[in-house]
């Protein structure tokens, strides 16, 4: 059996294919919440309710309306980013003149009334939701067999990312945003509805959050406390990719999603701490971290 620094190939992979994974919902789940740090300057500790909404979304879809994976990969992120905008609208606004704090402490709140809710109806264990048969099963490569919806999560997620960083980086949409970022008055000048374009990137990255949600259903349970377990971790890809950087939130999702998994070959009892042993790193050497810009 061909050995990788005497751990056997297949184990070798195995691990590198769950830390690819782990890493595209770190990419995603990390993308959401840089675009709205970029671009509205909030911390969104609700990212990760939005990311069980996400989830629940399609259970829900599924179970009382029959409506499918494919349909809710799309309906789900729609409902929850239209969610995320009310909030943005009504309540996140007003917050903008204030301290940085008060947004921080309203989207805590806002995550913790969303996942006590959702523990009051359906409890804290999770639900199943099936794999769509399209995906069932998988390949064999030879030297490893190969889930096809975990196949088709790394090339979705990846593709999902790719299009977010061409839209804030390449289109007018996206410079009208980044505008609006470094100078409000100036935009408005030129016609442009801003608290509009706000709105819509507050809604843009809770529709990423509950994409990814959609997307990790079939793989973990659908639980309220989903969302809970996996936004630490990507409060920390965050800080490592650098506070705001779109581009820094993509790669250093799908990077320390493989370091995790390669940690658990080499030295298992360190793959719960080795992304935070990064961050510390990181953070010594460059605090504006790996694509953030130093003030």
């Amino acid at each position: 059996m061909m050995m990788i620094f005497g751990i056997p190939l297949q184990a070798f992979l195995g691990q590198l294919l769950i830390g690819l994974i782990n890493g595209s919902f770190y990419a995603l789940l990390s993308l959401g919440l840089a675009v709205i740090f970029g671009l509205l300057r909030v911390i969104n500790f609700a990212h990760g309710a939005q990311y069980m909404l996400g989830a629940f979304a399609a259970l829900l879809l599924l179970s009382y309306l029959g409506i499918n994976y494919w349909v809710a990969l799309i309906i789900a992120p729609l409902l929850v980013g239209l969610f995320g905008a009310i909030v943005e609208r009504t309540m996140l606004s007003r917050l903008y003149k204030l301290d940085p704090l008060y947004g921080l402490l309203f989207t805590f709140g806002l995550a913790l009334t969303i996942e006590g809710t959702f523990r009051y109806l359906y409890g804290a264990a999770g639900q199943p939701y099936s794999v769509p048969p399209a995906l069932a099963g998988g390949t064999n490569l030879g030297f490893m067999f190969l889930p096809i919806y975990r196949g088709w999560v790394v090339v979705v997620s990846l593709v999902a990312c790719i299009g977010t960083w061409l839209l804030i980086e390449k289109t007018r949409l996206g410079a009208y945003l980044r505008a609006a970022t470094e100078d409000t008055v100036l935009v408005q000048a030129f016609g442009i509805n801003v608290p509009l374009l706000l709105t819509l990137t507050y809604g843009l990255g809770s529709a990423l959050a509950a994409f990814a949600g959609v997307l990790a259903a079939p793989i973990y349970q659908v639980s309220p406390l989903m969302g809970t377990n996996i936004i630490i971790v990507v409060f920390a890809v965050v800080v490592v990719g650098g506070m705001g950087s779109i581009m820094g939130a993509i790669v250093t999702g799908y990077m320390l999603g493989i370091a995790e998994g390669l940690t658990k070959v080499f030295y298992p009892e360190a793959s719960n701490i080795v992304i935070f042993v990064i961050m510390a790193v990181v953070l010594l050497l460059r605090p504006a971290g790996l694509f953030g810009k130093d003030a």
